[in-house]
């Protein structure tokens, strides 16, 4: 496997820009936080309202899908715009959607329709976060820090695993959902304050027009360069095969384990406890020696784990099964961006960490697969079934990710 050479270890020279790196942190992790909470507390009322695996599937899958349809053209449009204002107007966007279902829970009239358009929308939100907000993070701390950077921001991610989805369960439980969405309101202000004070500013310094060719381009550079095809295969594995187990997470947790919200918020949690040590330890011990090793040796091991959860018929097992998929999530997640990051040309970033949003919105494929699935046979053993389907597709695609 290849070394990124000339990368400096960890921590080295962290000091610089620190007050702009910890505001984008801290943005993220409310972004992330909402998005679990969400996630979990969406996931719990759809089942409760339609008995179907299915429609819990597709609630996630909608947040996914604005990356396959859009991630492209959201990366060539990131060089046109003050990224700061443009991060802004996101967030702004995330929190009135949440406002309005709050609004509406409130009163009473709502109905899975509104849950579905919700996801889809703030779906954009998700797809701007790796050519926006992550590239932003790369140009204030450079590229000899991108590792210890992304690793922290994926501390953050996987701490909202811990907390988004044990507060939305308690929400839940103890108010309903219009009090999800209205702490998603809260949260979403602060992540607004915080960003308005981000110094940092990149301008655009793009005409108008070429808008699709300019976007052909990221896509080319992707496949002209054998690690960044790698790495978006990889990425396409991990969306059709490993991720979408996380939407079946409220249907085994109630039918198989036999949990309440809160049970359920906690057992979702754990993964996020996992996958939350896994970040702080490549924070301090990753190399780029083992960045590839991390990068698909945790995909294998988060797949493997998600067979092992889907199977378990103990609360206990089922936990240990997802603090594992955390562990093996944090290694797969903090060199997926920061690989694509160091191997892409500089005035490419944006373009070709668009085309990997385009590659995390395969997602809605898998989703759309295990919610059909698992109608039809049950959510286990669908669950169970993708994850080994994933297991194989690692193992197929050996000869070409090998080359990361």
């Amino acid at each position: 496997m290849t070394e990124f050479r000339g990368v400096a270890p960890p921590f080295r020279k962290a000091r610089a820009n620190a007050a702009d790196f910890w505001r984008l942190w801290y943005v993220g992790l409310v972004v992330f936080t909402v998005r679990w909470l969400e996630t979990v507390a969406v996931g719990v009322v759809v089942y409760q309202l339609t008995g179907s695996a299915f429609l819990v599937a597709m609630m996630t899958m909608l947040r996914l899908l604005p990356m396959g349809l859009f991630g492209g053209f959201i990366g060539e449009l990131a060089e046109r715009l003050d990224r700061r204002l443009a991060l802004i107007g996101v967030i702004a966007m995330m929190a009135a959607t949440s406002a309005l279902l709050a609004a509406v829970a409130w009163m009473g009239r709502l109905e899975v329709w509104h849950l579905a358009l919700a996801s889809f929308v703030n779906g954009f939100g998700w797809a701007t976060d790796n050519p926006l907000r992550r590239v932003m993070i790369g140009d204030i701390v450079g590229r000899e820090r991108m590792s210890w950077a992304m690793s922290l921001d994926v501390g953050a991610s996987n701490a909202s695993r811990m907390i988004g989805p044990i507060v939305g369960g308690v929400l839940l439980a103890g108010i309903g959902i219009e009090g999800a969405f209205l702490l998603s309101v809260v949260l979403y202000a602060t992540a607004i304050g915080a960003s308005l004070t981000v110094r940092a500013h990149s301008p655009s310094t793009i005409g108008a027009g070429r808008v699709l060719a300019r976007t052909l381009e990221g896509f080319a550079v992707v496949l002209a360069d054998k690690r960044l095809t790698a790495t978006m295969v990889v990425t396409i594995i991990y969306n059709l095969f490993a991720w979408p187990f996380t939407s079946m997470i409220p249907v085994i947790g109630r039918d198989q384990l036999a949990l309440g919200p809160e049970g359920v918020g906690i057992l979702a949690g754990l993964d996020g406890v996992g996958a939350f040590v896994g970040a702080l330890l490549l924070a301090f011990l990753l190399t780029p020696r083992w960045y590839a090793h991390a990068y698909v040796g945790g995909l294998a091991c988060y797949t493997a784990a998600l067979i092992v959860f889907a199977l378990a018929s103990d609360p206990i097992v089922a936990g240990v099964a997802l603090l594992v998929t955390g562990l093996g999530g944090a290694g797969y997640a903090t060199l997926q961006a920061t690989i694509v990051y160091l191997a892409a040309p500089l005035e490419m970033r944006s373009r070709v960490l668009g085309v990997l949003s385009v590659c995390i919105g395969t997602g809605p494929i898998g989703f759309v697969w295990l919610g059909w699935l698992a109608d039809r046979i049950g959510a286990p053993d669908a669950t169970a079934i993708t994850g080994a389907l994933g297991l194989l597709a690692v193992a197929v695609t050996f000869p070409l990710w090998r080359r990361i």
